[in-house]
């Protein structure tokens, strides 16, 4: 049975996540500015916990964005060095695939319109209905203004808005049966869906790994804040 560790550093939550032997551990904390100090000593104490070490480890699966630019690269610095030290592949994985992941677990929804603060007046935004588990995006993810956000063309039925980018709510057009506007990525969920593209064969190699930031720009000149 394979064993798989995941970890999530893309927002101001930490965590890590590890099958082994056929069971699910996972820390979870949310510590906004300190990933880069706590998250190696959280995958080894999960590793002690579970009575195993990395060389155990078939493959270590990260969220690969889009999130904090400095907490996706902060996950794929760690990913990279743990995989190239081990020569494993990694499972990069949609931190909005994440989320809605999460929101299937906690509360059952199957249809999930996610949402991650971009800051800038933008979200993050991608929409996800479930598949024999698994959460799968329907259309494109993308980062836009809160009020340009929209369900698929061929929505129907019951949708979940699951997110920070739900702090918007108002300015979001669209019609969702509930919300969780504090929810962030854990990497239980991420542990989960990488558990299904590992089944399919989608590991990469380590130096494949690749941030998803949806967005190039990182500031906003002082023009465009208003300021003059």
């Amino acid at each position: 049975m394979s064993t798989l560790l995941a970890l999530d550093t893309a927002t101001e939550a930490c965590s890590v996540a590890l099958l082994h032997d056929g069971k699910v551990t996972s820390h979870y904390e949310v510590i906004p500015r300190l990933h880069a100090q706590k998250l190696l000593p959280m995958i080894k104490q999960l590793l002690e916990d579970a009575g195993t070490s990395l060389a155990a480890v078939d493959a270590i699966a990260f969220g690969r964005g889009p999130g904090a630019f400095t907490g996706v690269r902060i996950a794929i610095g760690v990913v990279q060095g743990l995989a190239f030290a081990l020569e494993r592949p990694v499972l990069p994985v949609s931190n909005l695939a994440v989320l809605a992941q999460r929101a299937l677990r906690e509360h059952g929804a199957s249809q999930v319109a996610a949402a991650i603060d971009a800051r800038m007046d933008e979200v993050y935004w991608g929409c996800y209905r479930e598949t024999a588990g698994e959460m799968r995006l329907v259309g494109v993810e993308a980062v836009q203004p809160p009020q340009v956000s929209a369900l698929p063309v061929d929505a129907s039925g019951d949708w979940f808005g699951a997110g920070t980018g739900w702090g918007y709510g108002e300015r979001i057009n669209v019609h969702v049966v509930g919300q969780d506007a504090a929810m962030l990525p854990h990497a239980e969920d991420l542990l989960t869906l990488a558990r299904f593209a590992f089944e399919r064969g989608e590991a990469i190699p380590a130096d494949q790994a690749a941030p998803v930031y949806l967005r190039d720009k990182v500031a906003q000149t002082k023009a465009e804040r208003g300021i003059i």
